[in-house]
């Protein structure tokens, strides 16, 4: 294990500067910086999920994307470093499958809600979008894992099945859009 901190703060962001992992310096508004803290937003609406009764199967499922995306954010920090793999990737998609397997096929629109974990889980699938668009910004800019990529849009994916799955494990019911013509 790595150097553990004692010291929280450095004040060196008091002037709107941090530091990556390669000691370089940065502006906190940088699309690096932007990025990251959006994984880093997004593994914390998992432990929202998380913090509500749930299936084992999605437990174990999440505790596993939360460890990922600890990963991802440290593969941010670093640049060029990479951690995810096309391994992370299929897994998710193999995942997503398994999840999706026992579901009715859908024939509407569903909106975020259903029960509380669902709707939580639904608000960690749009968390998720926001931060696979940053790191599509990122990556106009500088090099930046595909793979990376590719596992941001494979979660969002995933969540939003697994959103379905709790919805129905909680005993509620999802909601479907209905179109008024407006």
């Amino acid at each position: 294990m790595g150097n553990r901190l004692t010291k929280i703060y450095t004040r060196t962001g008091d002037q709107g500067i941090t530091r990556l992992g390669d000691a370089s310096s940065v502006t906190k508004d940088s699309p690096r910086v932007e990025a990251m803290g959006e994984v880093d937003e997004l593994n914390a609406v998992i432990g929202m999920v998380l913090a509500h009764p749930l299936p084992e199967t999605v437990r174990g499922c999440l505790s596993d994307i939360q460890h990922d995306l600890f990963d991802l954010g440290g593969e941010l920090c670093l640049p060029r470093h990479n951690v995810i793999t096309a391994e992370h990737v299929h897994h998710l998609e193999q995942t997503l499958d398994g999840f999706n397997a026992d579901l009715p096929y859908l024939k509407e629109f569903i909106l975020p809600g259903g029960s509380p974990a669902a709707a939580t889980c639904h608000l960690a699938r749009t968390v998720c979008r926001r931060a696979e668009r940053r790191v599509v910004s990122l990556a106009r800019k500088e090099v930046v894992n595909s793979e990376s990529l590719a596992y941001l849009n494979r979660l969002s994916d995933l969540l939003f099945v697994v959103a379905r799955v709790l919805a129905r494990a909680e005993g509620g019911q999802e909601v479907l859009w209905e179109n008024t013509g407006a």
